[in-house]
């Protein structure tokens, strides 16, 4: 039994059983013993690899997008770059290599992650080292500074909150909780005995149509952070990307799996030693940004984005430079970029922005 799993049971004997979001939040980012407190999971010695470690690519091609963003701004003097869930710090440093070739940007960068461990703080800080500007972090959205446009980038960071699921039952909608199963001795999924008021949240459209059995995953955290963004793009200028795995939505289904050692696991086997996440609904993300105040560009796939980017071009100019077994690593890690059977379709991107911005690069329809 591990450490957090004690830590549950000890919650459920005094509180009942948990919501799936409570179960979440404490095997995630519980202060000590959380996943992501206590570790870096990122890689091949950790449990999963996101595209900022396949290529260098995806880091260089989001810097060329914030950059034009920032031009599209009229190259404001000084512009806030924020990071949701920055990994090692990859991602960004790869980012601020790249946009450097766009004159005058990284003068106007103040750089802030949003990063609640302790373990990866650290980790980014040596990732950044050699950045033309100290990155400020923070813990939450709310203590990002309001005196100048943002640019936001989130790259698998929705699909990390916590969320909560309802099940269509006979008696009506009831949620899923978290529970001790008496005859195994082990943590298991219960119904809720009666109804409660986050059936609520339920799309009504596809509430009608579920049948009996079916389940209904919410993110509330996820929508709130979402709205605050919003919100933030609308009073202060600037835009946002979201990259995730997910799907349009509203729709049925259970998402929510956990990783370990780059393998699916039972999500209650090893607590606080696994990452759990569930595919965002992209469509609930918009609707909550865009009740905000922002406006909302349409979804599209990963792959048809960073080929509206340019990465064939620039897969053709690091394969030009090396040849031989690096340069077919290099054309591997792109077709795991954007292809259908790699990340190109499973993931998508969702694009927000102040009003006044022009269309998007790569999103927006010109």
């Amino acid at each position: 039994m591990t450490p957090l799993e004690t830590h549950l049971r000890r919650r459920i004997a005094i509180e009942g059983p948990l919501t799936l979001a409570d179960f979440m939040g404490d095997a995630l980012g519980h202060p000590e013993l959380g996943y992501y407190i206590t570790r870096d999971p990122f890689g091949r010695a950790g449990d999963f690899t996101t595209a900022p470690e396949i290529s260098q690519m995806f880091g260089e091609l989001i810097g060329l997008w914030c950059a034009e963003v920032w031009a599209q701004m009229g190259s404001p003097g000084k512009v806030h770059l924020v990071e949701f869930g920055p990994g090692r710090g990859t991602l960004m440093a790869d980012l601020l290599r790249a946009a450097k070739r766009m004159p005058g940007f990284l003068d106007a960068v103040r750089l802030h992650l949003v990063e609640t461990s302790p373990i990866l703080r650290q980790t980014q800080a040596r990732a950044l080292e050699r950045a033309p500007m100290a990155p400020a972090w923070h813990s939450d959205i709310a203590t990002l500074p309001d005196d100048a446009p943002l640019l936001i980038v989130a790259n698998e960071f929705f699909d990390a909150l916590p969320i909560r699921q309802v099940q269509k039952t006979r008696e009506g909608w009831r949620e899923r909780l978290v529970a001790v199963d008496p005859s195994k001795d082990e943590l298991a999924l219960m119904i809720a005995p009666g109804p409660g008021p986050i059936a609520g949240l339920i799309d009504p459209a596809l509430a009608a149509r579920t049948k009996v059995g079916r389940v209904v995953e919410l993110a509330p955290l996820a929508w709130r952070i979402a709205g605050d963004m919003g919100a933030r793009l609308s009073a202060q200028g600037g835009a946002a990307l979201a990259i995730d795995y997910g799907y349009e939505g509203p729709a049925t289904g259970d998402t929510l799996q956990a990783v370990k050692a780059h393998k699916p696991c039972p999500i209650f086997e090893t607590p606080g030693e696994a990452d759990l996440t569930a595919h965002v609904d992209f469509t609930a993300l918009g609707r909550a940004a865009s009740a905000g105040g922002c406006r909302v560009s349409p979804v599209v796939t990963q792959g048809d984005f960073l080929r509206a980017l340019g990465i064939e071009v620039r897969t053709q100019s690091l394969v030009k430079a090396a040849p031989g077994a690096t340069g077919r690593q290099i054309a591997m890690a792109r077709d795991r970029l954007i292809g259908a059977d790699g990340m190109g379709t499973l993931f998508k991107v969702l694009g927000l922005a102040a009003n006044d911005l022009p269309p998007l690069p790569g999103l927006d329809p010109a």
